[in-house]
């Protein structure tokens, strides 16, 4: 498949090097040139230095031979204008980056088949962290049935110094599964002689309904937060604003406390018209005086640190949990601290950018496909593929199939029921398929839904 991405700014980027892993063909149109130099030196892919608003470099990138173009620059303005061009030249899936809402209605009249807003990607996953107790990742498959949770093993989980073979042995039930590992900014795929260190990422999957076993190995919170405290006035701590004071009305009997903080008084001011259910505080929010006295952080609180210095929100979220709070989150513009930071005094991180990405991904990857998520600070993809009749897994044990150490198959949905599945399984013919896979791993996978 022939890939135009317009914009090498961190989600074209992310996506670029994603695709390009794939052995896909992929052009990226960068109007900085300093940018395009490095994007060039760092992936196997043509980088054109030329702007990506042009109908002239959407030809020149190959136009007439693509299959997608994906348009994720910084600006609104060149984004549908690349998409103009790409409906002029017969481009038929297009994808844009729009914030503007006046703006998304127009792009849509060109026959945009995903406009995407990172804000509001970013905030839906917030809420679904808070919501679910402190966890690094929380992503459901199979319609809810089946959870591929993330969590940092600290000292206080008996998996510490133990392999998965060890600890089976240790539980009663077999309806969850550790999928992949990530350590030192190395991810490799679970296995039975994995031996799991302090500070490791787990990924595991497990059956909705009975999370406790592996919550209980990994020392994790099943319950949500009492209060959210939200650090910052940017637009994606707004939009996260907005979404916690409807959740009672949607989710809980009692209200959700939700608090914003910024040092700045006309955002504050502002903020707290727009949103009158938001109790809004001007004061530092890295603050450890203020926190403490006049915010009174503690047990049962949620910190979301989601200013627009990663600085900031480092260290506000160290001192909330410092100060007792449950739960930690830090939004990060620089994804490489994903890797680094996770874990280390913050228990999840988020990236409007990588959520704007998952979404891209989900809509690629369709088809037999029905849902893509790449893992914040690791190389791992987790799909959700419907086996077909030409699959070469239909009839066979996951065991006889020798998948490579590359991909694991975490979780099967079939006739409507959910499960997590050993190496006796037989795969069937209509089975969706969750797959947790590494970059080689991904055409193996796609493979295996027989399209």
């Amino acid at each position: 498949m022939r890939i135009i991405v317009v914009g090498a700014g961190a989600v074209g980027s992310y996506l670029a090097e994603r695709f390009s892993s794939e052995k896909q063909d992929v052009v990226v149109i960068e109007s900085n040139p300093k940018r395009a130099a490095e994007m060039q030196n760092d992936l196997d892919c043509l980088v054109i230095s030329a702007n990506g608003a042009s109908a002239a470099t959407i030809a020149q990138a190959g136009g007439a031979e693509t299959d997608l173009l994906i348009a994720v620059s910084s600006s609104d303005a060149v984004n549908v204008l690349a998409c103009h061009a790409a409906h002029e030249l017969g481009i038929e899936r297009k994808i844009a980056r729009i914030e503007d809402a006046e703006l998304k209605a127009e792009v849509e009249a060109l026959g945009v088949n995903l406009v995407i807003d990172p804000g509001e990607a970013a905030a839906e996953e917030l809420v679904k962290l808070v919501t679910t107790g402190p966890v690094a990742e929380h992503v459901e498959f199979a319609d809810g049935q089946l959870l591929l949770v993330g969590t940092y093993l600290h000292g206080n989980s008996s998996a510490i110094g133990k392999t998965l073979a060890e600890i089976r042995q240790d539980v009663k039930t077999f309806d969850w599964l550790v999928v992949a590992v990530v350590r030192r900014d190395e991810t490799f795929i679970a296995r039975g002689d994995t031996r799991l260190e302090e500070g490791d990422h787990v990924l595991l999957m497990a059956k909705a309904d009975h999370t406790e076993e592996p919550y209980r190995v990994f020392a994790l919170a099943e319950s949500g937060a009492d209060r959210v405290i939200i650090l910052g006035a940017t637009r994606l701590a707004e939009l996260a604003a907005k979404r916690f004071v409807e959740l009672p009305r949607r989710r809980f009997q009692a209200p959700l406390r939700t608090y914003l903080i910024d040092a700045d008084p006309v955002k504050t001011r502002a903020i707290a018209e727009r949103l009158p259910d938001v109790i809004v505080e001007t004061g530092n929010p890295t603050d450890p005086d203020f926190l403490r006295d006049v915010i009174k952080i503690g047990a049962g609180d949620a910190v979301l640190a989601l200013t627009g210095w990663d600085g900031d929100n480092l260290l506000g979220g160290l001192v909330a949990k410092a100060l007792g709070a449950d739960e930690a989150i830090a939004r990060f513009n620089n994804t490489g601290y994903f890797g680094l930071l996770g874990g280390f005094g913050i228990d999840a991180t988020v990236s409007s950018r990588i959520s704007a990405a998952n979404a891209i991904l989900r809509f690629v990857r369709r088809g037999a496909i029905h849902s893509a998520v790449t893992i914040p600070g690791s190389s791992a993809e987790a799909l959700e593929l419907e086996v077909q009749a030409g699959s070469p897994a239909c009839g066979r044990t996951l065991r006889e199939l020798k998948l490579p150490k590359t991909l694991i198959v975490a979780g099967i949905q079939r006739n409507g029921d959910a499960f997590v599945p050993r190496g006796n399984t037989v795969v069937e013919r209509g089975d969706r398929l969750i797959v947790v896979a590494l970059p080689k791993g991904i055409p193996v996978a796609e493979q295996l839904s027989g399209t």
